[in-house]
């Protein structure tokens, strides 16, 4: 088994019903609804890192790479992988030709160069990248080369990632900010959108799907579904209900402690175990948490055993870990996590807000929402621990979409609570963009992440990393709170699909059509 499977289905296995016939067996037609924990804020993925507009965006957009289910990259719209120069500086990508977008125009190098240049300007994972690009050049209309300044190892993850993704559209619609024609290559297309009420894509009939059998993001992408519909249900509990009733062929982000209900109901539990780890960000750039004082006193405060007691219920659903990547992973280290205090330290707290000469008349404002309820858990109990250390706060409760609007706006905010899975390349995470908000941004950070990134060695990169995982804590730009699993539910009708952090319905099917 792969490790996207090994590590997000553990319990899936031996909870999802039998597969039934194989892929090459399923019949085409019928529509599934799929509950997501609300609106979208946007569909274009340059501009956004919120996990939802990835999973609904990558049925209809793709990008040159993506991961298979080792966590390797594969080729998505690159004919294969690339041909990199000894200097490591040179990436020469073939393209895969008579690759329609759905507006009926082929894909060739152009699209792809006017693509990667607006994802350099738009996204932030684009925009920490276009520090190490000198060029991207067309060698002709089905080869794209990408000269660095200087080696950069996770360039190709980057580009498979489909979080502030580079995405491929037409080269005409690649001015447009904010996007307005959602035109791409995958194997659905926009059909309709109704805010707060769903996002329906249809089968793309020209869909050219890669040969082989699916490997987790990669290989082939059957479009056996008539229709998705994405159905925004902000409420935890009413998407428990739907789930419980069986009204969904698929619910996302499900309160763990429903487990027990959803066994019961009419749709089976999928846990996803670790899928990943709490995260408060802090506004390193404005504001309250811009004193690195202040920082290291909410690092201090913060009790994360309360914090994930509260938030999922049983040990069962979580662990208390301050390291980056749980053991099970390559990248672990508990390398500078000795700030991470289980219990929390109210008195080293106060005594750093004393040094920082905070007077309690200015509140620190964490942002929060309740679409993840177990990130409203935490501002909960965050804000107790940290009152008990002498701050003032302010929990500003929103919708996800105003969420993920707001924390662009350093004026805003101190705190933002997220989530994130673990992720196959370490660079991928959100903070280590200079410019995703919170804004880290310093020497230590700089000098760290530089050669991590700057080496393609994968056995120093491993040597390397603790260095950055310690200039995490040292500079405290954000909390994490520990490792969490995650719950989802699915319809005993539903098939073909492969629990994932990123769910998708390619290759899905109903049974019985």
């Amino acid at each position: 088994m792969g490790r996207l499977a090994r590590l997000t289905a553990v319990l899936a296995l031996t909870l999802l019903p039998a597969a039934g016939p194989a892929w090459a067996d399923a019949a085409k037609g019928g529509v599934i609804d799929v509950a997501t924990v609300g609106e979208p804020p946007t569909l274009d993925p340059m501009a956004s890192t919120a996990d939802l507009v990835g999973i609904v965006s990558q049925h209809i957009f793709e990008t040159l790479f993506t991961f298979d289910k080792d966590w390797g990259v594969t080729p998505l719209l690159a004919a294969e992988m690339p041909k990199i120069s000894a200097d490591g500086l040179t990436y020469t990508i073939p393209l895969r030709t008579g690759i329609k977008f759905h507006d009926g125009s082929v894909m060739n190098s152009a699209d792809v160069i006017a693509s990667l240049q607006r994802w350099t300007k738009i996204a932030t994972r684009g925009k920490q990248t276009a520090e190490m690009i000198a060029a991207i050049e067309a060698t002709d209309d089905h080869t794209v080369t990408i000269k660095l300044k200087k080696p950069y190892a996770p360039l190709l993850a980057l580009l498979a990632f489909n979080n502030a993704a580079a995405i491929i559209i037409p080269a005409k619609n690649a001015g447009q900010d904010p996007l307005t024609s959602f035109i791409g290559t995958g194997p659905y297309k926009l059909k309709e959108r109704k805010p707060d009420q769903f996002i329906q894509l249809a089968r793309f009939d020209d869909y050219a799907s890669r040969p082989g059998e699916p490997n987790g993001y990669g290989g082939a992408r059957k479009q056996y579904l008539d229709e998705i519909r994405f159905v925004p249900v902000p409420d935890p509990n009413t998407r428990v209900e739907g789930a419980a009733a069986g009204q969904f062929a698929y619910v996302d982000s499900l309160p763990v402690e429903a487990f027990d209900k959803i066994s019961k109901g009419k749709t089976a539990p999928v846990l996803l175990k670790p899928f990943g780890w709490p995260v408060l960000f802090m506004n390193n750039k404005e504001g309250l948490a811009s004193d690195i004082r202040i920082r290291k006193a909410i690092q201090a405060a913060l009790a994360p055993q309360d914090m994930m007691l509260a938030a999922f219920g049983s040990e069962e659903f979580f662990s208390v870990d301050g390291a980056l990547y749980p053991k099970d992973y390559k990248w672990h280290t508990e390398e500078g996590t000795q700030p991470y205090k289980p219990e929390g330290d109210v008195e080293a707290a106060a005594a750093l807000l004393k040094e920082a000469g905070y007077d309690g008349s200015k509140p620190l404002r964490i942002l929060t929402s309740r679409q993840y309820e177990f990130h409203y858990k935490l501002a909960q109990v965050a804000a107790e621990y940290l009152k008990a250390a002498g701050f003032k706060v302010q929990l500003d409760v929103v919708e996800w979409a105003t969420l993920t609007k707001n924390r662009t706006d350093p004026k805003l905010w101190d705190i933002y609570i997220t989530h994130s899975p673990f992720l196959p390349e370490p660079s991928l995470t959100g903070f280590m963009s200079d410019t995703s908000p919170g804004w880290w941004v310093s020497d230590k950070k700089h000098e760290a992440l530089g050669a991590f990134n700057a080496e393609s060695d994968p056995a120093r990169r491993l040597a390397l990393w603790p260095a950055v995982q310690k200039a995490f804590y040292d500079e405290a730009p954000a909390f994490k709170v520990g490792n969490f699993n995650a719950l989802a539910a699915q319809a005993p009708n539903l098939k073909g699909v492969t629990p994932a952090p990123w769910p998708y319905f390619w290759n899905a099917y109903l049974e019985g059509k």
